[in-house]
Order: C-alpha cells, then structure tokens, then sequence
C-alpha cells in the first residue's frame, strides 16, 4: 500500500529533448551562453556570420540572429548546402559560424566539411547540438560517434565544452583559431560549475580541477561535471578522485595527460559522453602506451558501442552508466 502511495507521487519524466537540460533540480544554470557569447563577439568582429539549418532557436543562435539580422542566414532544412556555403563564405574572409544538431551536421553533411572545408584549412566554425547523449528522441538524434567521425579529419580542432563558462570562453577562441573547429554545443539553460576551479578555457589545453592519490578521471564535456559530483561523494569514503578536463579532444593535451599518469599509482577512468569507440577514452590510450606510461588501471566510462534506447535523460543516463551515481558505483567498482 504504502509502495503504491509513493509510487504515485513520483514525477514522471519526459523525453522533451528539445527544451531539456542537462542540470540537475537546483542546480545553477546560464541560459544560451553560446548564443550570447556569439552576440558579444559580433560586435567586435563585424566578419563574424551565423548561419543554421532551419535551427536558430535550438541552438541558441536566433539571439545573434536577432542583434545582427543582416549577418544571419537561413538556409533551411539541408546541412550540405549549409556547410558549403559556409566554406563559400570563409574563402571570402568571412568567419561563419554554423549550427544543427550534431547528427544531422556530421553524418549528412562529412563530405562537405572533409573535401570544402577542411580540405582547405577554410575558417569555418561548427557548433552543433545535442552531443551523445544530451536528448531524449533516440537514435535518430543521438550523437554518440560524432567525434569519432570528426576525428579522422586532418587539421580538424575539436571541442567539447563542459559547462557555459567553457562555452562563453570559448567562443572567442575558437573563432581567432585559423582553420576550422568543431564545437560539441550545450545549449539553453546549461550548467556553471567550472567557475568554482578557478577554471580558465584554453584551446588545446587539458586542466586539472582537484587532485586526489586514488583516481584520476580524465573527462570532456558534461561528463566533468559528473567527474567533479563524484569526487566530492567518494571524499566521504576516503578515496581520493583528480580530475584532469580535457576541453580540446583534437589536438589533444597529451603532455598535461601523461604528467598526470606518470609516477602516480592510481587508476585511470577516462568519462565521456561518446561512444567508447573512437572518443577521448581511444585517444588517451594512444597516448600512454605511445608515451610507454602505465597506470594502475585503466578504464573506459563512456557510452556502449551501441544504439541506445530513447526516453527521459536521467533514466537513459542511469541506464548507460553517466549518471553521477552510476559513474561513482562504476568506480567503487574498479576500485575493488
């Protein structure tokens, strides 16, 4: 009876991707720090262009659209005309900045960013939504290989923000980088917490947030978050968590990552909102047997080589294994 009672009064959760968030009740929050980011930086730099695929409200780029309309184009629903117009622009010494959702950006339109863009080290900025698993619709809308597809590019820099302090500082950096970028976009209400580490963004930069004798997480994007909640729950079991943030997946801080392996006995977790196949979690492995360093252990806290189910983010984060309960039982377990 009183099971029944309880069950009743428990909220039901929602697949409402479009409008959810990644921040938990109570938690601080900025809203639509790329779109504001980008405004501020249109001001300063008049050859700065947003561009979207029938997409300004859900990635926060109607905000640019609305201050500088003559600078914002629509070009409906059709990412391979959208990221070769980019390109198009970009020969012309524009600096545009292009969103979708990063399913529909990387999968339909690679050619495009291989051959037009990247191909010629064109000054293209990409920064495209819904990243791993930050929605609730599905497969079709998960994108969980995205870095690895975007990886395989030659002079590609790839970024994948944690928080909307990452993305305010990134933004400005990005676009004074020659070449072109990959932003993973968290956008609406996006969660601060990196200003309590006294936390700078720098491109291609790893920084290490806390430190601690027992685990080192190595962690990109929202799983930092995560990383940080964790250490702060296994500190009441005496077990010590560093976190070392990794903002740029390409090219990759490897000095930072094998200085904080190297001559420290503790196990290595790397976390992240991707595919263990082909994310961050591949290349700091590549980087520490390339290195010859060998840590206590090693293990991957990413996605399953799968297609996930669809339904609520804190039910599906639970379920594969990101969750900050989830990832700290995960550790607890490694740990023996």
């Amino acid at each position: 009876m009183n099971t029944a009672v309880a069950e009743k009064k428990k909220p039901r959760l929602t697949t409402s991707a479009m409008i959810a968030s990644i921040a938990a009740e109570g938690q601080r929050v900025k809203a639509a720090p790329f779109g504001k980011a980008l405004v501020e930086l249109g001001a300063q730099r008049p050859e700065v262009v947003g561009m979207t695929a029938d997409l300004a409200k859900y990635t926060d780029l109607h905000l640019f659209a609305q201050a500088y309309p003559e600078r914002f184009h629509q070009m409906g629903m059709a990412e391979q005309l959208l990221l070769a117009a980019a390109g198009g622009m970009a020969k012309e010494g524009l600096v545009p900045f292009a969103t979708t959702y990063a399913v529909f950006g990387t999968r339909r339109a690679y050619d495009l960013i291989h051959q037009v863009i990247a191909e010629e080290n064109l000054n293209v900025k990409m920064c495209f939504a819904l990243p791993g698993l930050t929605t609730g619709y599905g497969p079709s809308h998960q994108a969980t290989e995205d870095i690895a597809m975007m990886r395989g590019i030659p002079g590609l820099t790839i970024v994948d923000p944690c928080d909307a302090l990452d993305i305010e500082q990134a933004v400005p950096q990005i676009a004074a980088h020659k070449g072109p970028v990959y932003m993973r976009l968290l956008r609406g209400n996006v969660p601060l917490v990196l200003d309590e580490y006294d936390y700078k963004f720098e491109l291609g930069k790893a920084k290490m947030l806390r430190d601690g004798n027992d685990v080192l997480v190595i962690s990109s994007g929202f799983m930092t978050m995560r990383a940080l909640e964790v250490a702060q729950d296994l500190a009441a079991d005496n077990v010590g968590v560093a976190v070392l943030h990794c903002p740029t997946i390409k090219p990759l801080d490897e000095a930072a990552i094998v200085e904080a392996v190297r001559y420290k006995h503790r196990l290595v977790v790397v976390a992240e909102n991707h595919s263990v196949i082909g994310g961050l979690g591949e290349s700091v492995a590549s980087a520490l047997l390339r290195h010859r360093v060998q840590p206590a252990g090693f293990e991957l806290a990413g996605l399953p080589d799968a297609f996930l189910d669809a339904g609520a983010l804190p039910t599906l984060h639970e379920r594969y294994g990101i969750s900050r309960e989830a990832l700290a039982a995960r550790i607890r377990q490694w740990l023996g």
